[in-house]
């Protein structure tokens, strides 16, 4: 029976999980915590993999994959030690480096045509202009940029051989086209000022190489990548991490998507295909704030919000957006109940996570992959309202992943409908159900490091297969997650909650004067991304070698 590993580095753990190669049954797993923040020592990620690893845990593994957290920056310089501490995806430092790239390069649509995405402080590219502007000294050290997946794999491998990465991580760095499948280094050197090296994109089944005891090394990929290899997502399932914020995205896609507003950032995926992302404003901390107000915790906030109705009897909390205040509208004095705030809380979450929806499942529609269905992960689907709520609000099935191996609990009622209570006459959910029984639902660290080990098993059938015959697809896992469903709701109770959340909310922003400014699905103009003179450095594909030019040229429309 072959074996594979996963292990996955996201903020503040390191995991791992051995997995049968054939049916994805987690045999054995480990997790060891790291430190957090915006400027983070990636030796801790490597220190914490080191003891994630520890002991007899990789035993009889064949083959080996990283995922890591995305669009995080690690400065190398000539001799491969770290410049500074890593900028992760969390520091915003670089925004107004970010607007004015967009800026230089024509504005949103043009970088939306060039590369997939528009950048903003989380990309690599604009943490490069950052770092020349404000950190000269460190920046003259510079000799080449990784990822943290990058980065770890390099050190499975030694740290001797050039870096490598994947299509996936790539993508995300600002400087890599999935519609030409290679690097638009002009751009980088545009961003940092000159050339420096970058990570060789290996293809979905290319190993990296092997470690020094033989075990074979997958490329590994980012987090939302890994998770949708961990998930087994189809086409037109789009996972919803509800956490810190709201990140949804879709892989399996056919085509990239170039959405110009840059609502929707358009990637590739681990499998050769491609991924579409978008995110929404706070989303736990609306929960959290609601909880807090009324003096509850979040699970009793969650019970509550189910002891209400659809509506919350016309109660509508409209979250706080960055730099912007929310509002809490609709209050008579017999609406004034806790189950009704809980329920406009839950609601005004959700409202502002399905405008996301909206958004990405109509970039989906245009490369040809409708929505079919929701994954709810992070923080947030734990809780029974969000989970039971959701399906009205989305308008699509909505499921949750829970662990397929028996030694995470016990086996019985893994699979499908039914799990949940059912709704009631009136179309509520009955308190205190949805609680999924019999399984543990999987955190998104696991479910990664579930998709770096099947990334790494697709590898390794590729690696022993004859000439020619390696498999076109990850392997099919049956045993490594599973999901549970929420009960559908009935028809029309969603969009009713929608245009109450939707009126509320323009009442809100036209009474501060800034309705014509905020970008929306439907208004996706961005005052602080106006349009700049074209940069020929986005005109044209340029090569795979660091220093390619780029001819001048009309950007497609």
């Amino acid at each position: 029976m072959p074996i594979v590993a996963g292990i996955d580095s996201s903020p503040s753990t390191t995991r791992v999980v051995v997995c049968d190669a054939l049916s994805g049954k987690v045999m054995r797993k480990a997790a060891v915590a790291h430190a957090a923040a915006a400027d983070d020592d990636p030796h801790e990620w490597w220190n914490a993999l080191v003891k994630a690893c520890d002991g007899d845990i990789l035993d009889g593994v064949q083959a080996v994959a990283v995922s890591g957290q995305r669009q995080a920056l690690v400065a190398l310089d000539n001799a491969g030690g770290v410049v500074r501490p890593a900028l992760m995806s969390t520091d915003f430092r670089a925004a107004n480096s970010a607007d004015d790239l967009v800026v230089e390069g024509g504005g949103p649509g043009a970088w939306a045509a060039a590369v997939g995405s528009v950048p903003t402080a989380a990309f690599p590219i604009a943490k490069l202009r950052w770092l020349a502007q404000r950190e000269p000294e460190n920046a003259a050290r510079v000799a080449a940029v990784l990822q943290p997946h990058d980065w770890l794999t390099w050190l499975l491998l030694g740290g001797a051989a050039g870096p490598v990465t994947d299509r996936g991580e790539a993508s995300g760095t600002g400087y890599w086209s999935p519609f030409s499948n290679d690097y638009r280094t002009a751009l980088l050197t545009h961003a940092f000022g000159r050339e420096v090296a970058v990570p060789r994109v290996l293809g979905p089944v290319e190993p990296a190489g092997a470690t020094s005891a033989g075990v074979l090394v997958a490329p590994g990929t980012g987090s939302a990548m890994a998770q949708v290899l961990g998930l087994s997502a189809e086409p037109g399932d789009v996972v919803i991490s509800v956490g810190a914020t709201g990140t949804l995205f879709a892989g399996g896609l056919e085509r990239p998507v170039a959405d110009p507003s840059g609502i929707v950032s358009g990637f590739a995926d681990a499998t050769g295909g491609f991924l579409a992302m978008t995110r929404t404003g706070e989303a736990m901390a609306t929960l959290e704030a609601a909880a807090k107000m009324t003096g509850v915790d979040l699970q009793t906030l969650s019970r509550q919000a189910l002891e209400s109705t659809p509506g919350a009897q016309g109660v509508v909390l409209v979250p706080p957006t960055a730099g912007q205040p929310g509002s809490l509208t609709g209050l008579r004095l017999a609406r004034m109940t806790a189950p009704n705030l809980a329920r406009a809380a839950v609601e005004g979450l959700l409202c502002g996570i399905a405008e996301g929806l909206d958004a990405l499942a109509a970039q989906m529609a245009s490369v040809g992959t409708p929505l079919r269905r929701v994954i709810l992960t992070g923080k947030g689907a734990r809780l029974d309202a969000v989970r039971l709520i959701a399906p009205a609000i989305f308008g699509v099935p909505v499921a949750v992943a829970v662990s397929g191996s028996f030694e995470d609990g016990p086996g019985g009622g893994l699979t499908s409908t039914g799990v949940f209570a059912a709704l009631d006459a009136t179309g509520v959910p009955k308190p205190g159900s949805g609680r999924p029984t019999g399984a543990v639902m999987l955190g998104g660290s696991e479910i990664m490091a579930i998709g770096a080990a099947r990334q790494a098993a697709w590898v390794l059938a590729a690696s022993t297969a004859p000439g020619g015959e390696a498999p076109k697809a990850p392997p099919t896992w049956n045993e490594s997650v599973m999901f549970k469903d929420s009960p559908n709701a009935k028809a029309g109770i969603g969009a009713g909650v929608r245009a109450q959340f939707a009126g509320a909310r323009e009442a809100t922003l036209a009474s501060m004067g800034v309705l014509a400014t905020q970008p929306s699905p439907t208004n996706p103009t961005n005052p602080t991304n106006p349009t700049g003179p074209t940069n020929p450095a986005l005109a044209a594909p340029g090569g795979n070698g660091v220093g390619s030019t780029v001819p001048a040229g009309i950007l497609p429309q």
